[in-house]
């Protein structure tokens, strides 16, 4: 299965398998992580589930939409180059071993 390392705002990693198919948002709220939120349950309405993607894995991401787009324009952190709703990645094989960095708050 492949795996997703979230880095929280201390630098804590935590390294967790996430099925393909599932969203990074499922993966870490499955799971208990804190730092990602997901109030509207990932229905890209919220933004609280905001990451930054490490560089090396945005080409491997789909587009982003233009819903998402404007709500980044929102998040409670710094919105940045890498920034994306985790609840719009979904995991598959060429995203084993992405690592997203968590904002301070969301």
């Amino acid at each position: 299965m492949p795996k997703v390392v979230y880095v929280d705002f201390q630098g804590n990693r935590n390294e967790l398998e996430v099925a393909n198919g599932m969203t990074l948002m499922q993966g870490a709220v499955m799971n208990g992580l804190d730092g990602i939120e997901g109030e509207c349950s990932g229905s890209c309405a919220c933004a609280t589930c905001h990451c930054y993607v490490d560089e090396a894995y945005l080409d491997k991401l789909p587009e982003m939409s233009e819903n998402e787009d404007e709500l980044l324009d929102g998040t409670a952190s710094e919105r940045l180059g890498t920034s994306r709703l985790s609840c719009q990645i979904r995991m598959t094989d060429d995203l084993d071993g992405i690592v997203v960095q968590l904002p301070e708050e969301q």
